[in-house]
Parts: C-alpha cells; structure tokens; sequence
C-alpha cells in the first residue's frame, strides 16, 4: 500500500502511522533470512537490560553501505513519505537491528526518541522520525510496540535511566494514560510504522515462544544538523533507491558500516 494523505493526517493527528504492506511478503523473507544469518552483524549486536533484567538485542549503524538493509532505509517507498512528514528533504540517521528472541526479550520502558537525541546528541529541533518494519508478526503476546496517541503534541519530555534504557519521566507518562488513548501497534511482516520523536512508545518483554524482529530507521530533516554528534549521515541528503529488494548481489552489511559500540 502507497502512502497516502490520509496516512500523513493520521500521522499528524496521533503522531504515528502504520502503513500495511508496505513492502511485500518475498522481500522481507529475504531481508530476515538475510538478517539471520549475517555474521558481521551478529558480532556487532549487543544487549539492552529493562529493568526487570530481561535483554533486547540490536546492533546499530550510522552508514548507508549497498546492503539490503540500505536499500530498506534508502527505498523511495519510505523516504518519499518520510520526506512528507518532515516537510523537507530527509537524512539518514542511523539504522538498527532489533532482535526480540521468545521468552528472553525484554521490555522498552516509555520514552520518546527525541528525549536522548536532543541531550546526547544535540538536535536542536524535534524534526525527526523513525520508521519501523515488521520482519516478523509483531502482537501483543510478543511484545508488539505501544504508541500514546497524540503524545507528540506534549513536547519534549525530561529522562532517566531505568535498567540500562532511558525512561521518561513516569509521572508525566501516567498522567498522559489517563487523557490519551494506548494503543497497541500489531503488524505483519511488511508493514512499517511512521512515528515523531516526540511520541511515547513502549514495548513489553517477548514472552511467547515466537521472537519479534524489526529493522527500525531514524531520519532527521536535513537542515536540522546537530551541534554535538559527529555522523554526517544525519544531515547529508538521501538518495532514493527505487528498486526492490530481491536483487542477486550480496546482501549483509559490509564491517565499515560505523556501528554503535555499547558502552
């Protein structure tokens, strides 16, 4: 399914969207099998504890290399909608691998994506997004992401830490939950969730017997250049891959795609 204007008044109205299939079933079959058996991203993936000491684990990487994974967050199909949303031309911020495996996968605590990018990180402005793609079925049973709808119009929120996440501040998070609805995002492989950076989304442990994988990529507005981080792939311009994702050539990500170590 395109994206639509009625997809970016939903967007601006609760801010997130879910865009069902988005890329068809035979592409993200390769990109998962591809994701499973890449090697350089297995060794380049590490764990995130919630706070109750279950682990999530991701690997994370700034460069836009010729991976399938590339193509994915360079594809026309999301950036032409990422590019509506932001009202300007997009910039790839980072990409990141998220691995919920059965029984073992951990919580994310609430929290907006801007609330570290802005303290850390050093954009000045909330003009910035994630973009979501199902690899496997996403549902409440495993851990399946939940959105705060209409949250991003509270603005920046402060953060702590809780296990080794960055929360938000739980009082403001509660009291949002009584004004505003909750709302769980279940998505098939294929489907990819557009969400602002300041909407509060949370995920439960995966304690079913199926794992949830999802690539998830940030964009940034191009003009919003941070002050603080040092990858030019935030502010340097995307240039749109129009193809699919079934191309014969190898796939896995290359060893100099400038991951994130965990510290």
């Amino acid at each position: 399914m395109p994206f639509t204007s009625e997809h970016l008044q939903t967007y601006q109205r609760d801010g997130y969207v879910v865009v069902r299939n988005l890329f068809s079933k035979a592409e993200v079959e390769r990109l998962y099998a591809v994701a499973v058996g890449d090697e350089v991203l297995s060794r380049k993936t590490y764990d995130r504890v919630d706070a109750s000491g279950l682990k999530t684990r991701l690997a994370l990487w700034y460069t836009l290399d010729d991976s399938v994974y590339s193509k994915l967050a360079r594809s026309a199909r999301i950036v032409n909608a990422v590019e509506q949303l932001l009202g300007g031309p997009a910039a790839h911020y980072h990409s990141k691998l998220m691995q919920k495996e059965p029984r073992t996968g951990g919580a994310w605590e609430w929290h907006q994506d801007y609330g570290y990018w802005y303290k850390n990180n050093g954009f000045l402005f909330p003009d910035m997004l994630s973009a979501l793609t199902a690899l496997t079925p996403a549902t409440r049973e495993n851990g399946c992401l939940q959105m705060i709808k209409g949250s991003h119009r509270m603005g920046r929120v402060e953060h702590g830490f809780t296990g080794e996440q960055i929360g938000a501040d739980a009082e403001k998070v509660n009291e949002a939950l009584k004004i505003m609805p909750l709302e769980y995002l279940e998505m098939e492989p294929g489907d990819t969730a557009f969400f602002h950076c300041n909407t509060l989304h949370a995920s439960a442990a995966n304690l079913s017997d199926k794992p949830r994988w999802s690539i998830i990529t940030a964009y940034n507005l191009a003009t919003n250049k941070p002050y603080k981080d040092i990858h030019e792939s935030s502010y340097t311009l995307i240039d749109p891959y129009t193809g699919d994702l079934l191309a014969e050539e190898e796939a896995g990500i290359s060893e100099t795609a400038d991951f994130l170590v965990k510290r």
